[in-house]
């Protein structure tokens, strides 16, 4: 049997997440691309993620960069966690707006890595940065059991 190359191993990591995702699924993301250290989430803006100000919840956008964060951190095949992040809010988003989020790996070393992940609308226009820090704990991600 072959070895999987690292592209190949961050594919599969992103496909037994996304099926165990619930949360990600429900709120309609879809992964555009993986690569080692690398995802690339988007997500539509819908009239149900609107606050009180008529723009999208922060903790939508929070989520969206968050579930990217989650994937670029865990394409290699060992289990790992936030163990902090923070986010910045630079532009609204509207209903019917689609975010993307990018996430890039900035170090990864040991069993922490520090990712950036920059959310834009359909314009390009950047709606957030946010900063998550991973922790690799035990197990793997593509033949590992849902945490409970």
């Amino acid at each position: 049997m072959s070895e999987n190359t690292p592209q190949e191993l961050a594919e599969n990591c992103a496909k037994a997440m996304f099926a165990r995702d619930r949360a990600s699924q429900k709120l309609g993301m879809k992964i555009e691309s993986i690569a080692p250290g690398r995802a690339v989430l988007s997500m539509a803006v819908t009239e149900d993620m609107i606050q009180g100000h008529g723009s999208c919840h922060g903790g939508y956008l929070f989520t969206l960069a968050d579930s990217a964060f989650a994937f670029s951190c865990n394409t290699y095949d060992k289990a790992t966690v936030a163990s902090g992040c923070s986010i910045d809010y630079m532009y609204g988003a509207k209903a019917g707006d689609v975010l993307t989020a990018t996430a890039e790996e900035q170090s990864r070393g040991g069993r922490t890595g520090v990712y950036d992940i920059t959310l834009t609308n359909q314009d390009g226009r950047t709606v957030a940065l946010f900063r998550g820090k991973s922790y690799q704990v035990r197990g793997t991600v593509i033949n590992s059991e849902p945490q409970s």
